[in-house]
Protein backbone atom coordinates (compact mmCIF):
# COMPACT_ATOMS: atom_id res chain seq x y z
CA UNK A 1 0.00 0.00 0.00
CA UNK A 2 1.94 3.25 -1.24
CA UNK A 3 1.66 6.18 0.48
CA UNK A 4 -0.72 8.25 -1.88
CA UNK A 5 -3.26 5.82 -1.54
CA UNK A 6 -3.47 6.15 1.68
CA UNK A 7 -4.13 9.97 1.42
CA UNK A 8 -0.51 10.60 3.68
CA UNK A 9 1.37 12.46 0.58
CA UNK A 10 -0.88 15.63 0.87
CA UNK A 11 -0.61 15.37 5.16
CA UNK A 12 3.08 15.41 4.64
CA UNK A 13 3.13 18.13 2.72
CA UNK A 14 0.99 20.30 4.84
CA UNK A 15 3.88 20.14 7.67
CA UNK A 16 7.32 20.09 6.46
CA UNK A 17 7.96 23.13 7.62
CA UNK A 18 8.33 21.77 10.81
CA UNK A 19 11.60 19.26 9.76
CA UNK A 20 14.50 19.50 12.08
CA UNK A 21 18.09 17.04 11.60
CA UNK A 22 17.63 13.80 9.83
CA UNK A 23 20.43 12.49 12.18
CA UNK A 24 17.96 12.25 15.02
CA UNK A 25 16.19 9.17 15.47
CA UNK A 26 13.85 7.08 18.24
CA UNK A 27 14.17 3.01 18.25
CA UNK A 28 10.84 1.16 18.55
CA UNK A 29 10.22 -2.42 19.19
CA UNK A 30 7.41 -4.03 17.58
CA UNK A 31 4.90 -6.77 17.45
CA UNK A 32 3.02 -5.12 14.33
CA UNK A 33 3.58 -5.95 11.14
CA UNK A 34 1.40 -3.75 8.95
CA UNK A 35 2.82 -1.28 6.16
CA UNK A 36 0.57 1.38 7.33
CA UNK A 37 3.07 1.67 10.36
CA UNK A 38 5.58 2.03 8.48
CA UNK A 39 3.84 4.32 5.93
CA UNK A 40 3.54 6.58 9.16
CA UNK A 41 6.79 6.60 10.88
CA UNK A 42 7.57 7.86 7.14
CA UNK A 43 5.31 10.85 7.42
CA UNK A 44 6.83 11.10 11.09
CA UNK A 45 9.99 11.48 9.63
CA UNK A 46 9.43 13.99 6.81
CA UNK A 47 6.99 15.93 9.55
CA UNK A 48 9.99 16.51 12.43
CA UNK A 49 13.04 15.22 11.15
CA UNK A 50 13.08 12.32 13.79
CA UNK A 51 13.83 8.85 11.93
CA UNK A 52 12.13 5.80 13.28
CA UNK A 53 14.39 2.87 13.67
CA UNK A 54 11.72 -0.38 13.39
CA UNK A 55 12.85 -3.94 15.14
CA UNK A 56 10.07 -6.22 14.61
CA UNK A 57 9.34 -9.73 16.33
CA UNK A 58 6.60 -11.70 17.39
CA UNK A 59 5.46 -10.41 20.96
CA UNK A 60 7.16 -13.10 23.60
CA UNK A 61 10.66 -12.88 21.85
CA UNK A 62 9.94 -8.59 21.63
CA UNK A 63 9.34 -8.51 25.98
CA UNK A 64 12.17 -11.49 26.32
CA UNK A 65 14.54 -9.53 24.35
CA UNK A 66 13.99 -6.54 26.40
CA UNK A 67 14.25 -8.57 29.75
CA UNK A 68 17.94 -9.59 28.13
CA UNK A 69 19.32 -6.33 27.05
CA UNK A 70 18.17 -4.23 30.73
CA UNK A 71 19.70 -1.18 30.87
CA UNK A 72 21.55 -1.67 27.75
CA UNK A 73 18.28 -1.64 25.17
CA UNK A 74 18.63 0.89 22.43
CA UNK A 75 14.64 0.58 22.60
CA UNK A 76 12.68 3.86 23.41
CA UNK A 77 9.51 2.61 22.75
CA UNK A 78 7.17 -0.60 22.34
CA UNK A 79 4.09 -0.86 19.73
CA UNK A 80 2.03 -3.83 20.81
CA UNK A 81 -0.85 -5.55 20.02
CA UNK A 82 -3.21 -6.13 23.14
CA UNK A 83 -3.64 -4.45 26.60
CA UNK A 84 -2.70 -7.92 27.95
CA UNK A 85 0.71 -7.59 26.24
CA UNK A 86 1.40 -4.23 27.29
CA UNK A 87 0.24 -5.27 30.88
CA UNK A 88 2.93 -7.96 30.77
CA UNK A 89 5.92 -5.56 29.66
CA UNK A 90 4.25 -3.02 33.03
CA UNK A 91 4.42 -6.09 35.24
CA UNK A 92 8.12 -7.45 34.16
CA UNK A 93 9.59 -3.31 34.76
CA UNK A 94 10.26 -3.19 31.14
CA UNK A 95 7.75 0.05 31.05
CA UNK A 96 7.93 3.82 32.56
CA UNK A 97 5.37 6.55 33.01
CA UNK A 98 5.38 9.33 29.83
CA UNK A 99 4.13 11.86 32.55
CA UNK A 100 1.32 14.54 32.18
CA UNK A 101 1.15 14.77 28.35
CA UNK A 102 -1.71 16.08 26.93
CA UNK A 103 -2.01 13.18 24.17
CA UNK A 104 -3.45 11.66 27.48
CA UNK A 105 -6.38 13.80 26.86
CA UNK A 106 -6.97 12.42 23.64
CA UNK A 107 -8.22 8.95 24.04
CA UNK A 108 -10.41 7.39 26.99
CA UNK A 109 -9.11 7.29 30.65
CA UNK A 110 -9.96 3.15 30.40
CA UNK A 111 -8.10 3.01 27.01
CA UNK A 112 -4.51 4.17 28.82
CA UNK A 113 -2.73 2.62 31.97
CA UNK A 114 -3.73 4.17 35.01
CA UNK A 115 0.63 4.80 35.70
CA UNK A 116 0.49 6.57 32.11
CA UNK A 117 3.22 3.60 30.99
CA UNK A 118 1.34 3.09 27.63
CA UNK A 119 -1.64 4.73 25.47
CA UNK A 120 -4.18 2.78 23.07
CA UNK A 121 -3.54 4.34 19.45
CA UNK A 122 -5.97 2.02 18.07
CA UNK A 123 -8.81 -0.44 19.26
CA UNK A 124 -10.94 -3.08 18.07
CA UNK A 125 -13.98 -5.33 19.05
CA UNK A 126 -14.51 -8.73 20.08
CA UNK A 127 -17.72 -9.28 17.53
CA UNK A 128 -19.90 -12.27 16.61
CA UNK A 129 -19.86 -13.54 12.81
CA UNK A 130 -22.84 -15.62 11.78
CA UNK A 131 -24.41 -16.79 8.45
CA UNK A 132 -27.86 -14.84 8.66
CA UNK A 133 -29.48 -17.22 6.03
CA UNK A 134 -28.98 -20.05 8.70
CA UNK A 135 -28.63 -18.27 12.34
CA UNK A 136 -31.49 -15.83 13.32
CA UNK A 137 -29.69 -12.53 15.17
CA UNK A 138 -32.73 -12.33 17.37
CA UNK A 139 -30.65 -15.82 19.10
CA UNK A 140 -27.91 -14.37 19.49
CA UNK A 141 -27.27 -11.60 23.44
CA UNK A 142 -24.42 -12.36 25.24
CA UNK A 143 -20.52 -13.87 25.83
CA UNK A 144 -22.37 -15.82 28.74
CA UNK A 145 -25.33 -17.03 26.21
CA UNK A 146 -22.72 -19.10 24.10
CA UNK A 147 -22.46 -21.49 26.68
CA UNK A 148 -25.95 -22.67 26.86
CA UNK A 149 -27.03 -25.78 25.90
CA UNK A 150 -28.74 -24.43 22.78
CA UNK A 151 -25.04 -23.54 20.99
CA UNK A 152 -23.94 -27.26 21.23
CA UNK A 153 -20.89 -28.09 18.71
CA UNK A 154 -21.84 -24.54 16.99
CA UNK A 155 -19.33 -22.28 18.42
CA UNK A 156 -15.88 -21.27 16.77
CA UNK A 157 -13.13 -19.35 18.73
CA UNK A 158 -9.32 -19.47 18.46
CA UNK A 159 -6.97 -20.85 20.79
CA UNK A 160 -7.21 -20.18 24.18
CA UNK A 161 -3.49 -19.87 24.44
CA UNK A 162 -3.93 -16.23 22.21
CA UNK A 163 -3.53 -13.27 24.34
CA UNK A 164 -7.06 -12.17 22.36
CA UNK A 165 -9.19 -14.81 24.11
CA UNK A 166 -7.01 -14.48 27.39
CA UNK A 167 -7.73 -10.70 27.59
CA UNK A 168 -11.37 -11.60 27.00
CA UNK A 169 -11.61 -14.27 29.51
CA UNK A 170 -9.85 -11.90 31.90
CA UNK A 171 -12.35 -9.10 31.13
CA UNK A 172 -15.17 -11.56 31.96
CA UNK A 173 -13.52 -12.11 35.61
CA UNK A 174 -13.60 -8.34 35.87
CA UNK A 175 -17.32 -8.28 34.73
CA UNK A 176 -19.06 -11.52 36.01
CA UNK A 177 -16.04 -13.08 38.78
CA UNK A 178 -13.84 -16.14 38.36
CA UNK A 179 -17.03 -18.61 39.56
CA UNK A 180 -19.26 -17.56 36.98
CA UNK A 181 -16.80 -17.33 34.30
CA UNK A 182 -15.08 -20.74 34.90
CA UNK A 183 -18.75 -21.77 34.41
CA UNK A 184 -18.86 -19.99 31.56
CA UNK A 185 -15.97 -21.12 30.02
CA UNK A 186 -16.66 -24.42 30.77
CA UNK A 187 -19.92 -24.50 28.76
CA UNK A 188 -18.18 -22.39 25.71
CA UNK A 189 -15.77 -25.23 25.63
CA UNK A 190 -18.25 -27.97 25.63
CA UNK A 191 -19.83 -26.15 22.85
CA UNK A 192 -17.09 -25.99 20.39
CA UNK A 193 -18.03 -27.21 17.19
CA UNK A 194 -14.02 -27.93 15.59
CA UNK A 195 -12.94 -31.40 16.47
CA UNK A 196 -9.15 -32.42 16.00
CA UNK A 197 -9.03 -34.50 13.48
CA UNK A 198 -6.40 -37.05 14.69
CA UNK A 199 -7.75 -37.16 18.20
CA UNK A 200 -11.43 -36.82 17.74
CA UNK A 201 -11.16 -33.87 20.53
CA UNK A 202 -12.53 -30.81 20.75
CA UNK A 203 -9.77 -28.23 20.10
CA UNK A 204 -9.86 -24.85 18.09
CA UNK A 205 -7.61 -24.35 15.26
CA UNK A 206 -6.79 -21.35 13.19
CA UNK A 207 -6.68 -17.67 14.03
CA UNK A 208 -9.86 -15.60 13.65
CA UNK A 209 -10.65 -15.82 9.91
CA UNK A 210 -10.60 -19.68 9.97
CA UNK A 211 -13.13 -19.32 12.31
CA UNK A 212 -15.25 -17.15 10.14
CA UNK A 213 -14.71 -19.73 7.31
CA UNK A 214 -15.81 -22.45 9.87
CA UNK A 215 -18.97 -20.61 10.19
CA UNK A 216 -19.44 -20.32 6.04
CA UNK A 217 -18.37 -23.77 5.58
CA UNK A 218 -21.22 -24.91 7.71
CA UNK A 219 -19.21 -26.24 10.36
CA UNK A 220 -19.55 -23.79 13.20
CA UNK A 221 -22.83 -21.43 13.59
CA UNK A 222 -21.21 -18.06 15.31
CA UNK A 223 -17.75 -17.41 15.46
CA UNK A 224 -15.90 -15.55 17.89
CA UNK A 225 -13.18 -12.76 16.46
CA UNK A 226 -11.94 -9.62 16.28
CA UNK A 227 -13.91 -6.82 14.01
CA UNK A 228 -10.78 -5.71 12.00
CA UNK A 229 -9.75 -9.07 10.64
CA UNK A 230 -13.36 -9.24 9.02
CA UNK A 231 -13.33 -5.98 7.81
CA UNK A 232 -9.73 -6.95 6.25
CA UNK A 233 -11.46 -10.16 5.16
CA UNK A 234 -14.15 -8.27 3.04
CA UNK A 235 -11.74 -5.66 1.65
CA UNK A 236 -9.00 -8.95 1.18
CA UNK A 237 -7.29 -9.27 -2.89
CA UNK A 238 -8.19 -13.42 -1.89
CA UNK A 239 -11.52 -13.98 -3.87
CA UNK A 240 -12.29 -16.84 -1.35
CA UNK A 241 -12.04 -14.56 1.94
CA UNK A 242 -14.50 -11.98 0.15
CA UNK A 243 -16.98 -14.45 -0.73
CA UNK A 244 -16.63 -15.86 3.24
CA UNK A 245 -16.99 -12.24 4.66
CA UNK A 246 -19.65 -10.84 2.65
CA UNK A 247 -21.60 -14.06 3.16
CA UNK A 248 -21.71 -13.60 6.94
CA UNK A 249 -22.80 -10.87 9.59
CA UNK A 250 -21.97 -8.82 12.07
CA UNK A 251 -23.17 -9.23 16.10
CA UNK A 252 -22.08 -6.87 18.74
CA UNK A 253 -22.86 -8.79 22.00
CA UNK A 254 -23.84 -7.71 25.30
CA UNK A 255 -25.40 -4.31 24.29
CA UNK A 256 -27.81 -4.61 27.25
CA UNK A 257 -25.29 -5.09 29.77
CA UNK A 258 -21.99 -4.34 29.92
CA UNK A 259 -21.11 -4.32 26.26
CA UNK A 260 -19.26 -5.50 23.75
CA UNK A 261 -15.68 -6.50 24.71
CA UNK A 262 -12.63 -4.54 22.83
CA UNK A 263 -9.12 -3.88 22.96
CA UNK A 264 -6.50 -2.14 21.77
CA UNK A 265 -2.92 -1.69 19.99
CA UNK A 266 -0.60 1.20 21.89
CA UNK A 267 2.59 2.60 22.72
CA UNK A 268 4.86 2.35 26.01
CA UNK A 269 8.12 4.16 26.68
CA UNK A 270 10.85 2.15 28.06
CA UNK A 271 12.38 1.94 31.01
CA UNK A 272 15.72 2.99 30.09
CA UNK A 273 14.55 5.02 26.97
CA UNK A 274 17.41 7.44 26.37
CA UNK A 275 15.13 9.57 23.38
CA UNK A 276 12.23 10.21 25.66
CA UNK A 277 11.16 13.23 24.51
CA UNK A 278 11.94 12.03 20.37
CA UNK A 279 9.15 8.87 22.07
CA UNK A 280 6.69 11.00 22.86
CA UNK A 281 6.69 13.35 20.04
CA UNK A 282 6.07 10.17 17.60
CA UNK A 283 2.82 9.22 20.00
CA UNK A 284 1.58 12.67 19.71
CA UNK A 285 1.89 12.44 15.77
CA UNK A 286 0.41 8.85 16.03
CA UNK A 287 -2.65 10.19 17.61
CA UNK A 288 -3.79 14.06 15.29
CA UNK A 289 -6.70 13.82 13.31
CA UNK A 290 -5.13 12.78 10.53
CA UNK A 291 -3.14 10.06 11.30
CA UNK A 292 -5.94 8.26 13.47
CA UNK A 293 -7.75 8.39 10.24
CA UNK A 294 -4.93 6.69 7.98
CA UNK A 295 -4.00 4.30 10.25
CA UNK A 296 -7.13 3.32 11.54
CA UNK A 297 -8.87 2.71 8.25
CA UNK A 298 -5.94 0.89 6.16
CA UNK A 299 -6.30 -1.79 9.28
CA UNK A 300 -9.89 -1.33 9.73
CA UNK A 301 -9.65 -0.70 13.21
CA UNK A 302 -11.11 1.85 15.47
CA UNK A 303 -9.44 4.98 16.15
CA UNK A 304 -8.47 4.95 19.90
CA UNK A 305 -8.85 8.87 19.26
CA UNK A 306 -11.72 10.52 21.27
CA UNK A 307 -15.06 11.55 18.75
CA UNK A 308 -13.65 10.41 15.57
CA UNK A 309 -15.75 8.43 13.14
CA UNK A 310 -14.37 5.05 12.00
CA UNK A 311 -14.21 3.88 8.24
CA UNK A 312 -17.24 3.52 6.76
CA UNK A 313 -17.38 -0.02 6.51
CA UNK A 314 -17.53 0.09 10.43
CA UNK A 315 -20.01 2.69 10.89
CA UNK A 316 -21.95 0.52 8.56
CA UNK A 317 -21.74 -2.15 11.16
CA UNK A 318 -23.27 0.42 13.68
CA UNK A 319 -22.77 2.08 16.83
CA UNK A 320 -22.67 -0.36 19.71
CA UNK A 321 -22.00 0.11 23.48
CA UNK A 322 -18.43 -0.99 24.26
CA UNK A 323 -17.04 -2.28 27.56
CA UNK A 324 -15.56 0.51 29.42
CA UNK A 325 -13.49 -1.40 32.49
CA UNK A 326 -9.74 -0.26 32.14
CA UNK A 327 -7.58 -1.97 30.42
CA UNK A 328 -5.03 -1.84 33.07
CA UNK A 329 -7.25 -4.33 34.62
CA UNK A 330 -7.49 -6.74 32.22
CA UNK A 331 -3.69 -6.42 31.96
CA UNK A 332 -3.51 -7.92 35.50
CA UNK A 333 -5.25 -10.85 35.13
CA UNK A 334 -4.69 -11.78 31.45
CA UNK A 335 -1.54 -14.14 32.66
CA UNK A 336 -3.77 -16.51 34.70
CA UNK A 337 -7.10 -15.80 33.02
CA UNK A 338 -6.81 -19.82 31.55
CA UNK A 339 -5.47 -21.26 34.77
Amino acid sequence: MKLHYLGIVPFILTILSGCQNSADYVNLYTDRHYEVDQNLYDAFELATGIHVNVVKLEADPLLTRLETEGAGTLADLVFLTDAGRLGRAKAKGLLQSLGDESFFNLVPNYMQDEDRQWIALTKRARIFVYNPEITDPSSLSTYEALAQPQWYEKIAVRSSSHVYNQSLVAAMIEEIGENLTRDWLNGLVHNFAIRDPLTNSKHPVGNDRDQAKAVYNGIAEVAIMNSYYFGKMLYSEDPSEVEVATSLSVYFPNQSSFGTHINISGMGLTRYANRVEHAKRLIDFMLTIDSQRIFADANYEYPARLNLEPHPLLASWGTFEEQDIPLSALALRSQSAFQ
